[in-house]
């Protein structure tokens, strides 16, 4: 197994971003795209309370179940549909290779 994978982020100009992602430095989706500079705030540091790494699932990837935090923090954050996740708690492993977000607008 490669030690990076792929990802596509689309930011809030429509811009796709393929990114390089390591698989060996228990990373998530929020802190790869700040790595990046992207614009993701990820103001509660990643503990899933401030929804400012929301993004959108745009690829058919099966992605792990939601957890308790990250489904109440969707309840309060603006602009959910279906298929928002919060980046912080998609964590980086060869199941994420190939998938594409795309970053929610900012509330």
């Amino acid at each position: 197994m490669a030690d990076t994978i792929t990802i596509t982020i689309i930011d809030r100009e429509g811009v796709a971003h393929e990114l390089e992602a390591p698989t060996d430095m228990n990373m998530n989706v929020m802190e790869v795209c700040k790595s990046y500079e992207l614009p993701v705030e990820g103001t509660c540091g990643g503990m899933a309370m401030c929804a400012s790494c929301q993004c959108y699932l745009e690829s058919d990837h099966e992605l792990p179940e939601q957890s308790d935090d990250e489904l109440d923090m969707l309840d309060q954050a603006f602009h959910v549909e279906e298929n928002s996740r919060l980046g912080c708690q998609l964590h980086i492993n060869d199941d994420l290779d190939g998938v594409v977000l795309r970053l929610a607008p900012e509330a």
